[in-house]
């Protein structure tokens, strides 16, 4: 199972060519955690911008942190913010994926590199 992180969604939603092929060709479709539409909602700089992520995530199956997801991002965010510059969405979306076991998807390895239990993987050349 595939997790899709904001840097991957938005090369796909700027029509990058690699970005569609590796999309177009995946068995089955990736999830997103909701905060990575919250993030390309929140770099929409007009509402027709806005509806253009609105249509773009609709068919993908959106989730979320369980309690558990939560309490592994804080942990995480508390030990790596200050020494890896580890972000707040970015503890919250590799607990999605790690809480479901997925890879995530993305091209921010140096920031997950040090979340345990996380897999990563570049889907693609950039």
């Amino acid at each position: 199972m595939y997790v899709i992180d904001t840097d991957v969604l938005i090369d796909i939603q700027r029509g990058n060519a690699a970005a569609l092929a590796w999309f177009g060709g995946l068995a089955e479709l990736p999830t997103i955690p909701g905060f990575v539409a919250m993030e390309l909602i929140q770099d929409a700089q007009n509402a027709r911008q806005v509806r253009q992520v609105v249509k773009l995530v609709a068919p993908l199956p959106v989730i979320w942190p369980t309690e558990i997801d939560c309490n592994r991002a804080l942990a995480d965010f508390t030990k790596y913010n200050l020494s890896h510059n580890l972000g707040l969405l970015d503890a919250l979306i590799a607990a999605c994926a790690v809480g479901l076991s997925a890879t995530l998807c993305t091209f921010n390895v140096k920031h997950y590199q040090v979340i345990p239990g996380l897999e990563t993987l570049q889907p693609y050349k950039r």
